[in-house]
């Protein structure tokens, strides 16, 4: 067969597969692929750039609405001002306040009543020490109005020379929050560009090739938007600003994995082909199986996402599964096209040529591994997994979730309030606990909450029909595990008043929802994606035990990661804990992606099984593919590593165990642990199937431009 024979009829030997491979490196249909892609990009980028219009990032709606602190919201709304929240205006003087501070003080209290309404504005309220005064505002509950008006009360608020003022509370945390959101997509695409554009840099070592697979993530990304503002506004989904954050992490970051396997095969076959079509076509077959096999199952892991409670997390499973989507299908249409296009100069000043022979280097690091496990691969094995083990020990110091004060990396104005007033006064001061209770019973509930222990003071707000609300300050700070044991026993013990149909909400008792929430997420979502990844390998490979080793190797390096990042920041940085959210999403992201790492590696050694026995397949395959999958693992370590840009704690840990667990997954487990229990075990790694010793082709044993069909 000719080496420059048509990439269509190259292809055609082997069924639809092979077929579909030739399309996007057809001497025609490259430029229809190309000039499909910019049509579709023209048509989207109009709703792709109002993703961010339809965020939301209020806490209440990501609750189930049988959440008790969504009811509690949704009955404040027959109230008057029910929709309000509190802004909380804090003084403070060391040394005591002077008689000039407190008229600068009522100055601007009037100076906010003007603008927003007597009604609307609390008294003046001295801390016992005479250092520290406050004064509530209420405004609307709507995150839009909370962003302007919280500017407009920081600029009414003048005070006294050398007079510590902050805006904080409900709204102000609020207002400080969405600050940390807003543009934070087009944050993390810029350092996540910055990021894989240095990466490819020094992977290729040419100035031209990085481009090409940066150009397509770009294409993806926006597919991606257009499809989830759609699925948004059409079918209600739930897009936060965190997880929009996260599909830009997850594009970047898978997607320049499949170019980078892509690319890897296509410069192999640049020196069996002297036609660049067929050289494309050919590493589209050889590559395209594992990319889509990679792409699907991720799809499908995070999918299951869809089952947990809280919608935000829910919301985020389809997100991801359209980013991965987006980039799979870019990579393996688009991608090859332009490079077919550009042709193999793109690689300048490293260019594959024709018939240029790569001999396999017994210095090469990959292959020196290889055959250091090949000689004794059961120890090998046994050592690198006690590794792991001992590494997983730091799970014992996981700890709680985050406080509020922990929640936020930098010292914003609203947390700085925050903690004068916990100084100062009763630490639930800036953020009042709701009871909603029947009329009827309320001199009852009124009394049952007084004497609940971690209740500070409470005080009846106002009456709508049949119902009574309350205001109830704690004396714990909010967000803590004393503030949401409070609410727990406020629960508890307003129950005993069954005819009172009370309920408590507010903002501890909303964080309070969330974080059982997350933990009956956890709990169901883990074994799911465990169980739906192991089926979809069990297919893949036809056979039972490489799945076990593949599924098993990787929890037990998602383990040993969650341990030393947990070990680093409890007992280094000394943080509460990591939250039940970043442990699940770290889980699925390692499952699903780590998943994908042995799948590279897996079909590799399964097809080089055609002509050599499993431990020698092993080697060879571990040979040809340790360089780009390493390569693969510091690019998608890296993106993560880029959500250390935003000033948020949960976002830090969720980046570092992603990114560390990467670096395990590449360098220790795909790398020696899989490799040594493959070369241990044999054939016997494809029990009940068996490998394609004597099946089908055998391109590599061809010479250049050779293929046997």
């Amino acid at each position: 067969m000719s080496s420059n024979q048509n990439p269509d009829r190259l292809a055609s030997g082997g069924g639809i597969q092979a077929r579909l491979a030739g399309i996007p490196a057809g001497r025609w249909s490259k430029w229809i692929i190309v000039a499909l892609w910019i049509v579709i990009l023209g048509l989207l980028t109009p709703y792709a750039t109002q993703l961010g219009d339809v965020e939301t990032n209020d806490g209440s709606t990501f609750l189930p609405a049988n959440a008790e602190s969504v009811e509690v919201n949704e009955l404040l709304e027959q109230f008057d001002n029910g929709d309000t929240v509190p802004a909380v205006i804090v003084y403070e003087r060391e040394g005591g306040l002077s008689e000039s501070d407190f008229e600068a003080i009522e100055d601007d209290r009037q100076r906010v009543a003007d603008e927003f309404g007597d009604e609307l504005v609390g008294d003046i309220n001295e801390s016992e020490s005479g250092e520290a005064a406050i004064f509530n505002v209420e405004v609307s509950g709507n995150f839009d109005r909370i962003e302007e008006q919280i500017p407009e009360i920081r600029d009414l608020v003048q005070g006294a020379d050398d007079l510590n003022s902050f805006v904080s509370g409900q709204a102000g945390f609020s207002y400080d929050a969405i600050q940390v959101f807003g543009g934070i997509n087009t944050t993390l695409l810029i350092a996540s560009a910055i990021v894989v554009t240095v990466l490819l840099l020094v992977i290729y070592r040419s100035p031209f090739v990085w481009i090409v697979p940066l150009l397509v993530v770009g294409f993806a990304n926006q597919t991606a938007s257009a499809i989830i503002y759609g699925m948004v506004t059409q079918l209600g989904l739930t897009a936060s600003g965190q997880n929009t954050g996260i599909l830009a992490i997850l594009i970047f970051g898978v997607g320049t994995d499949y170019a980078l396997l892509i690319i890897a095969r296509y410069r192999e076959e640049l020196r069996n082909f002297a036609d660049d079509h067929v050289a494309m076509a050919q590493a589209l077959r050889r590559a395209g199986p594992a990319i889509l096999a990679s792409g699907g199952t991720t799809i499908i892991g995070l999918l299951c996402l869809m089952l947990a409670d809280l919608n935000s997390t829910a919301g985020l499973g389809p997100i991801g599964a359209a980013g991965i989507f987006s980039a799979f299908i870019a990579m393996l249409t688009l991608l090859p096209a332009i490079l077919v296009i550009t042709g193999r100069r793109i690689f300048w000043p490293f260019i594959p040529r024709y018939g240029e022979v790569v001999e396999e280097s017994r210095e090469s690091i990959w292959n020196r591994i290889g055959r250091a496990i090949s000689i004794r691969p059961r120890p090998i094995w046994a050592g690198a997994t006690v590794a792991l083990l001992v590494m997983l020990a730091g799970m014992l110091t996981l700890g709680d979730d985050l406080t509020q004060e922990e929640s936020f990396r930098d010292n914003p104005e609203s947390l700085q309030g925050q903690q004068v007033i916990a100084g100062q006064f009763s630490a639930g001061s800036s953020n009042p606990t709701i009871i909603i209770a029947d009329e009827s019973e309320s001199e009852d509930v009124q009394a049952v909450v007084g004497n609940t222990e971690g209740v500070d003071t409470v005080f009846p707000n106002q009456q709508s029909g049949d119902l009574a609300s309350f205001s109830v300050i704690l004396s714990a700070a909010p967000e803590s595990d004393e503030a949401f044991a409070t609410i727990e026993r406020l629960r508890s013990n307003l129950d005993e008043v069954p005819e009172a149909n009370a309920l408590v909400g507010g903002p501890d008792a909303t964080e309070l929802d969330i974080a059982n929430a997350n933990s009956r997420d956890r709990l169901v979502v883990t074994p799911v994606v465990l169980g739906v990844v192991f089926v979809i390998l069990v297919v893949l490979v036809r056979g039972l035990v490489a799945p076990l080793l593949m599924v098993g190797t990787t929890i037990i390096s998602f383990h040993a990661a969650l341990g030393v990042v947990a070990l680093f920041f409890t007992q280094v940085l000394g943080y509460s804990g990591i939250t039940d959210y970043v442990i699940l999403l770290s889980f699925v992201f390692l499952i699903t992606l780590g998943i994908d790492y042995n799948i590279f590696l897996v079909s590799r050694i399964r097809e080089e099984t055609r002509r050599f026995d499993t431990a020698t397949a092993t080697r060879r395959g571990l040979t040809a593919t340790g360089g780009v999958i390493t390569s693969a693992g510091v690019v998608l370590g890296a993106t993560f590593l880029v959500v250390g840009v935003l000033p948020l704690v949960e976002l830090l840990q969720l980046g570092i165990i992603v990114a560390f667990g990467v670096l395990l997954e590449t360098t220790i487990v795909r790398s020696v642990v899989l490799p040594a229990f493959f070369m241990d075990l044999g054939d016997r790694v494809w029990w009940p199937g068996r490998s394609l010793a004597n099946e089908g082709e055998a391109v590599d044993s061809q010479e250049p431009g050779k293929v046997k069909i």
